[in-house]
This record gives C-alpha cells, structure tokens and sequence, in this order.
C-alpha cells in the first residue's frame, strides 16, 4: 500500500496550521497564561487550563488557515510564503475552508464546558481572528489588530475563573496590543520589501525610518503597563525580576534589529517566546513563593 500521497497531504495540513512553527502559538499562549495565573492566584482548574492550552493550539491553527485563505493570491509572490500549501496548489481552498471550519467547530466544543461569559466572548475572538487577516488591506497598523486577536484570551481567562472581566484584564490586553506590535513589526521589518511590492499594509512601512525606535517605545510602554499590573496585584521580587529578564532580552532585541539585517531581525521576534515566559514565570513565583 502506498502511503506516500497520504503523507504529502498530511504534512500539507500540518503547514498551512503552521504547527511546524510553534512560535505563534507560544505568543498567543503566555498572556493567555498569565491572565490564567492571576486570575486564580496562581492555582488554576486544571480543566480550565487544559480547555485554554487545546483552545490556543486550536484557534491559532485556524487562524493560519484563514490567514492563508485570504492571502491565497498575494502568497506565491513573497518569498517567505510562496511554498505555503495553498500557494503552491497542494491543498484546496475547499479542504482549507473545511479545515478552517472543523478547528473552530472543535475550539468551540471545547469552549462550551466553560460558563456562559466565556462563551459569549469566544464568538468575539473567532470574528477578530477570521477578519485580521483582511485588516492588512487597509489598516495602517494591523498589528494592532493583531495584538487585540492574540490577547482575546485574556479576558476569557479572567471570565472563565472569576465569571467577570476585571481592570487589570484590560490593561494586560493594552499592555499585549503593544507587544505585539512591537514584535510582529520586528517580522514586518523582514518583509517591508514584498509587503510594497503586493501592496498590503504594515507597521514596519507605517513607521519608516523610525521603525526600530517604534519597537523599542512599544516595548517600553509595554513593560511600563506590566509594572504597574505589578502594583496593582501587590507583586514583589519574584515578578520583577521576571520584568527584568525581559527588559535585558528586549536590550539584546535593540541590538540585532538596529542594522535593519533581515535575518537577525527574524531571530529578536523569535525571541519574544522568551519575554513572554519570562513574565510567567515572575507571575508563576510571585505566586508559589511569594
């Protein structure tokens, strides 16, 4: 029996969920966290957080597809993404529709064992993750945008534990929307020159010349938010030394992506994986030894 033709698809769906690139579930994973943490004072239902770990790996996958459905006709001209599964013709726009459908069919499921606030704002996270990808069309920033879809967790989070949404949820999701834009116009800066060429939007283009100096203010107002969340739960040494980790990784940050050198600027976003265990590990210990 030859299994090779099912191997190909397989590792197809596998790329177009992009789970051989685990990074953007990493960075859609620790606000996630880290609301999980603060909201329970750190003892989480392990039902919660196991509903919230196969809800994040599953509503990230989707939203790599619907990515890719949008982007169907722009992706064979950028280098990056030219060998992407519908790119390339190996899948469908069919099979990624139904595939975009089935994982957030199976998220919902899941989603459906927590109480009805969460509920509700689920339906709010699947529609900022399907629309983002059109935001690229016509927002000048759409990391942004992206920054509100990758924090929606937050305040699921809060709601799934507490049954309400808290302040200190939105100034974590605030404090998201600036991490992301810092780090995904670090992955702007990679494809400035193909982003002009098919002509969709990016903060790396909205900035220009002052593109490092907008990630590093973005990263600094950033931490200055997750400071004062510090204040307001009453953390101490545990968490901001957690902060401090992070403010040397975002040092280390300034110095590959000041040249503007694609590759080193590719490796300070893959290093935002770091700030964001950083911070949970600090939350993590201010509240187990704290």
């Amino acid at each position: 029996m030859n299994l090779e033709p099912f191997t190909k698809k397989l590792d197809a769906y596998e790329r177009l969920m992009r789970l051989d690139k685990p990074i953007g579930i990493l960075l859609l994973l620790w606000p996630t966290l880290w609301a999980l943490w603060i909201a329970s004072r750190g003892m989480p239902d392990w039902n919660i957080l196991l509903i919230f770990l196969t809800g994040t790996v599953l509503m990230r996958s989707a939203g790599c597809v619907m990515n890719d459905i949008a982007d169907r006709n722009y992706d064979g001209q950028v280098e990056r993404t030219k060998n992407r599964p519908l790119a390339t013709g190996e899948l469908s726009g069919k099979e990624a529709y139904l595939l975009a459908a089935g994982l957030s069919l199976l998220a919902f499921l899941f989603v459906l064992q927590l109480n009805q606030k969460t509920v509700f704002l689920s339906f709010a996270a699947l529609f900022l993750a399907a629309t983002y990808p059109f935001t690229k069309r016509f927002l000048a920033i759409p990391q942004a945008y992206l920054g509100i879809a990758f924090g929606f967790g937050i305040p699921m989070a809060f709601a799934a534990v507490n049954n309400q949404i808290p302040p200190v949820a939105w100034i974590l999701m605030a404090a998201n929307v600036l991490w992301t834009i810092a780090y995904d116009t670090e992955y702007a800066m990679v494809d400035r020159d193909d982003d002009v060429k098919i002509g969709i939007k990016s903060s790396a283009l909205f900035f220009g010349q002052y593109d490092v100096f907008a990630v590093m203010m973005s990263y600094v107002a950033m931490l200055g938010l997750m400071i004062y969340v510090g204040k307001l739960q009453a953390y101490g040494t545990y968490y901001f030394i957690g902060l401090t980790a992070a403010f040397l990784l975002i040092v280390w940050q300034y110095q590959l992506i000041k040249k503007r050198v694609k590759a080193d600027c590719f490796n300070a976003f893959l290093t935002n994986n770091w700030i964001g265990f950083a911070i949970y590990v600090g939350i993590a210990a201010e509240q187990l030894l704290a």
